[in-house]
């Protein structure tokens, strides 16, 4: 692993500056993986670190060309940016946290890979690499190397500096074959041009410039399918090309869209999508649209929208999936009750006593997602509460305890999510030998991997 400070490219206010380390590897770097300081750990097939004693020890400084005081701070990797910097960015490495950056500078101390959390055989981890070899494995939301941001425009702030970090396709291509990820999605984020900071979060600073949402889509997409037509990855249309892509031993790469702001209330633009291969709308995201609300906002319609309705018909009629992630509870049960066919919450947990977050779901929300025709929930690997590999498992328990095996899916928001604890698709083995040894049964893991998206994939695209 290499350490890396972000050190702004112009002059910033003080909402923009942000000094943040980014976890990385030695082939974003062009530095090999052993020059960190870590000590030796126990390895195994495809370098996926299995104990916790490879994070044992500190990787080393790296010290930026910062002056007077902001160097005082920066040694230990800690503290705030405060004041105005004229400086260049630097970056190597990729899994930075989109939502992550807060507004006055938000620092992440993350000099190494998430740890695991706990310990597991040689043999527990080719009983993993077994599973996964003879059950198909589908991540339903993810950002691999984050395409969405090539050639973004109109940015402001932080999003900006986030957009100049760049993508990292082949890195993250390469980890999903080391891992023996089947297929993931390839979400492009609609609503990406107009977010600024809040606080540790993400929220829409301005509206859209008319017709700007349709040319950012656009541009967007184009780029997705560039990818999947280069050869890195096979292209994912159907349910057969899941069959295909998992024969071949090749990822697959569906395409889906974060945010429903690129439809602009217009239902018809939904066969446009399906044309352009995408096979999911996730609603909303950071900002309240044509359609609804947002989960992490005041609303504005209280409801599903009428073209939000008429949107959730169109795509159940052409065979889109439906993900209800991010939006407010109102327009999550509106989606729910205009559907004819399965939903999908692709990237959530379960709000509890001891932990409250407005990321969260409430249990009837999630419920409701299940009870519709066997709708399924993405466990989500996000920062929130947990701090390891180890966190995730119990996360994923937590969320068959709330819904049942059956209505479990993958959902990692890979490459933009929230100081992400599974950080790299390489440590699959390890969440799935994780799984295992706390008890859940082979086919049980096998349906959460990847079955039931698979039955609900299909369920959506039958006539």
């Amino acid at each position: 692993m290499v350490v890396v400070l972000l050190v702004l490219a112009r002059t910033a206010t003080p909402a923009e500056m942000a000094f943040a380390v980014f976890r990385g590897n030695g082939r974003a770097a062009n530095i090999e993986p052993d020059s960190t300081g870590l000590e030796s750990c126990e390895t195994y097939s495809g370098g996926v670190r299995v104990a916790d004693k490879c994070s044992s020890r500190s990787a080393p400084d790296v010290q930026p060309q910062l002056t007077g005081s902001q160097n005082d701070w920066n040694r230990n990797f800690q503290g705030f940016a405060m004041g105005r910097l004229t400086r260049r960015l630097v970056l190597a490495g990729g899994g930075v946290a989109l939502a992550a950056v807060g507004v006055g500078g938000y620092l992440i101390k993350h000099p190494r890979p998430a740890p695991i959390g706990f310990d597991i055989t040689p043999e527990e981890l080719v009983r993993a690499r077994a599973l996964l070899s003879h059950h198909p494995s589908i991540d339903a939301h993810a950002h691999p190397g984050r395409t969405f941001v090539d050639g973004a425009e109109n940015l402001s702030g932080l999003v900006w500096v986030y957009a100049k970090l760049g993508t990292f396709e082949k890195r993250t291509i390469a980890d999903m074959q080391a891992g023996g990820l089947t297929a993931a999605a390839f979400a492009a984020v609609s609503d990406f041009q107009t977010l600024g900071t809040a606080g540790e979060g993400l929220t829409a600073v301005r509206n859209f410039a008319p017709g700007e949402a349709w040319t950012s889509y656009k541009r967007q997409i184009g780029k997705l399918q560039a990818l999947t037509e280069s050869g890195l990855v096979r292209p994912i249309k159907t349910l057969a090309d899941f069959q295909a892509a998992k024969a071949s031993g090749k990822p697959g790469a569906f395409l889906t869209v974060e945010g429903g702001d690129f439809l602009e209330g217009k239902p018809e633009r939904v066969a446009e999508a399906y044309a352009d291969g995408v096979r999911s709308i996730t609603l909303m995201h950071y900002r309240n649209n044509e359609l609804g609300d947002i989960i992490t906002g005041a609303p504005v319609h209280g409801k599903l929208s009428d073209a939000g309705v008429a949107v959730v018909k169109a795509m159940n009629a052409i065979g889109m999936l439906v993900d209800v992630a991010h939006a407010s509870e109102a327009t999550a049960m509106g989606a729910i009750r205009a559907s004819s066919k399965p939903v999908m919450a692709s990237h959530v947990h379960v709000q509890s006593e001891k932990l409250h977050h407005p990321r969260f779901i409430s249990l009837d929300l999630a419920k409701a997602v299940a009870e519709t025709g066997g709708g399924v929930l993405g466990a989500w690997p996000a920062g929130i509460g947990i701090v390891d590999l180890n966190g995730f498992v119990d996360r994923t328990f937590e969320l068959v305890d709330h819904v049942g095996i059956d209505h479990v899916c993958l959902g990692t928001d890979m490459d933009a999510n929230y100081k992400p604890v599974f950080d790299t698709y390489a440590n699959l083995p390890v969440y799935v030998a994780g799984l295992l040894k706390r008890g859940m049964r082979e086919p049980e893991v096998a349906k959460l991997i990847g079955g039931n998206f698979l039955r609900v994939f299909a369920a959506v695209q039958s006539t």
